[in-house]
């Protein structure tokens, strides 16, 4: 799960993202409102981890910036208020949950972990899409004739990724980020190599599902006769 933090206190930020990096999470973070809304857009990440008092744009406009674009991902509100009207506009922003400062990292873990758990698809962990489902705990994709083969690391992400936003089309900034993140430019040509892996898995197992390139825009799993 990729999990952004926007906290302008230094200490803080950093403190937080040691804390969810130790709890296996793949985090990134940003000290302004302005950035934070920028890498929310980017539609990377599962949860946001939110401060209130940021420069450049505040919590409660990034909130609101973000769900006016349609982004949905949980977002935790943090402040250092506990005013029962700034928790309301919190709310009313956008921000699906409330920590006041100071709080306890296994609050903050727990509220996370609930969180994380409303957007599972499946009771066990399972994608589907169409004829094929992603076994995301094994790496396994099988297709509705009983065909199955083994992923890698890399094109489960990938997989995952497109079946998570079955229907839409993904760009390949976004693939590029969400798989090998923002610090990593040399990665970005990979998409497309990784993308043929991918392809050919799922011929392989007899799907009627494939990953369809949208000149100009990125790349959609459709079935072949849509």
């Amino acid at each position: 799960m990729k999990i952004l933090i926007a906290e302008d206190e230094k200490r803080m930020n950093r403190a937080l993202c040691e804390i969810l990096r130790q709890e296996g999470y793949d985090v990134d973070s940003v000290e302004n409102g302005i950035d934070a809304l920028s890498y929310i857009e980017s539609g990377v990440y599962d949860l946001i981890v939110l401060d209130v008092m940021m420069p450049g744009m505040n919590g409660f406009d990034v909130a609101k910036k973000a769900r006016n674009a349609g982004i949905q991902i949980p977002i935790i509100m943090l402040t250092a208020k506990s005013e029962l009207d700034d928790k309301v506009e919190g709310l009313d922003s956008g921000a699906d949950d409330y920590l006041t400062k100071p709080f306890m990292a296994k609050e903050l873990l727990a509220r996370i972990r609930a969180h994380l758990r409303r957007g599972v698809p499946t009771n066990d962990g399972d994608l589907t899409f169409d004829d094929l489902t992603l076994e995301v705990k094994n790496a396994i994709l099988k297709s509705a004739n009983g065909n199955s083969v083994r992923l890698g690391e890399k094109e489960l992400k990938i997989l995952e990724y497109l079946m998570i936003n079955q229907g839409h089309v993904l760009t390949r900034e976004q693939l590029a980020v969400k798989i090998w993140g923002f610090d990593n430019e040399a990665e970005y040509n990979n998409v497309e190599v990784y993308m043929t892996f991918v392809r050919k898995k799922i011929s392989f197992v007899g799907s009627r599902c494939e990953i369809k390139a949208i000149r100009g825009l990125g790349y959609e799993l459709r079935r072949k006769d849509v």
